[in-house]
């Protein structure tokens, strides 16, 4: 298709104009994505339909002929089917997610996108194959120095016609998966059924869904949601940086009950637990803080150790003391690489990595 006409239709990144409110495009896309309601949090392991999802373009039908090939830069070409791949050694890992615009909504000038607040996150118990022993079947050439990964989903995007693509650089991690069991069950479809790739500690930007196709190149892959989407970016002509790791956060269970509309939590006076989940893609979560008062005053909260589960959120847990009125809880996590989570959230043109604490209003009657 000519890309002048595709150009007509999809338009170049912007941001919001001053006092400009979520449009019906923007609504349209939270409609066909969804968030974690926060109260799941509660679960260690997310259940699929509560597990946030992503779909850039539509959601692809698997084909009963379904293969995924390994090509490119290799020395033993493969097309497996999922007979094939399922017979292959498997392992689960529990893998904490979160979409690279997770908080985006909350920027000002706000990135013109899919408007997550805070809930675009989730933990799930993924079974698949270890894509190095794939990789190590098709055997890459020396000289190789990344994998590019093709899902099913096809679309336009800022005048660009594409299959969904991303790459990772050679050799990938060990626990980089080729999954397939979405806790314990066969891939649902918005999760990529029949294979997606899991990147533990990485946005989610590089779980390519649907996967289709790996091709093993011996030069930097420039595809656009490599080298035009998912960087940093303060303005357009800006090369940026790419968005790659999980910035550490912490995530509230919103105590008490809520209002409707606003969401402002109702407590009782008295003592009040508090509670939510925390990760990071740079390591384990070390310390969480709390702040009852908008955050002049910071009170340690109790972190659970990661254990086995190095990839999975980490449960967070303290006492608060409500008092009659209006109050602003804020939590706020610090990872064993010396990563902070902001107070104010540096901005990017993208919307990308937001990791601002988090802010829940409440009110004690």
């Amino acid at each position: 298709m000519d890309p002048r006409s595709l150009s007509q239709i999809s338009g170049a990144a912007r941001v919001a104009e001053s006092g400009e409110g979520i449009s019906e495009e923007e609504l349209a896309l939270a409609t066909r994505n969804h968030g974690l309601p926060l109260e799941a949090l509660r679960y260690e392991v997310t259940p699929p339909g509560l597990h946030y999802v992503l779909v850039h373009y539509d959601i692809p039908a698997a084909p009963a002929d379904w293969r995924l090939t390994v090509g490119g830069e290799v020395r033993n070409p493969l097309a497996m089917d999922m007979a094939e791949l399922t017979a292959l050694p498997a392992v689960t890992r529990r893998v904490t997610m979160e979409c690279a615009g997770n908080g985006r909504a909350l920027l000002a000038p706000r990135p013109i996108s899919q408007p997550w607040l805070v809930e675009a996150v989730g933990t799930t118990d993924w079974t698949g194959v270890p894509l190095r022993a794939v990789l190590a079947e098709a055997g890459p050439s020396p000289g190789s120095v990344e994998a590019v990964f093709t899902g099913a989903d096809h679309g336009v995007e800022r005048g660009v016609e594409q299959d969904y693509q991303r790459s990772l650089p050679l050799p990938v991690d060990a626990d980089v998966l080729l999954a397939f069991e979405m806790n314990g069950q066969p891939l649902p479809p918005q999760h990529g059924h029949p294979l997606r790739l899991i990147v533990p500690g990485w946005y989610g930007m590089a779980h390519v869904k649907w996967l289709r196709d790996i091709s093993v190149v011996d030069t930097a892959f420039t595809g656009f949601q490599q080298s035009v989407a998912y960087r940093y970016r303060q303005h357009p002509e800006d090369a940026g940086e790419p968005v790659t790791r999980i910035a550490p956060r912490a995530l509230m269970v919103p105590p008490g009950f809520p209002d409707f509309l606003t969401r402002t939590r109702i407590v009782p006076a008295g003592p009040v637990r508090l509670e939510g989940r925390t990760w990071s893609g740079f390591g384990p979560v070390t310390q969480v803080t709390l702040s009852s008062d908008g955050g002049r005053s910071w009170t340690l909260a109790e972190v659970t150790p990661p254990g086995a589960h190095r990839k999975a959120w980490q449960a967070w847990r303290a006492q608060w003391t409500a008092t009659p009125g209006h109050h602003t809880l804020t939590v706020r996590a610090f990872d064993a690489e010396g990563h902070a989570q902001p107070l104010e959230q540096p901005w990017n043109r993208g919307g990308f990595g937001n990791n601002m604490v988090q802010r829940v209003p409440v009110f004690c009657r």
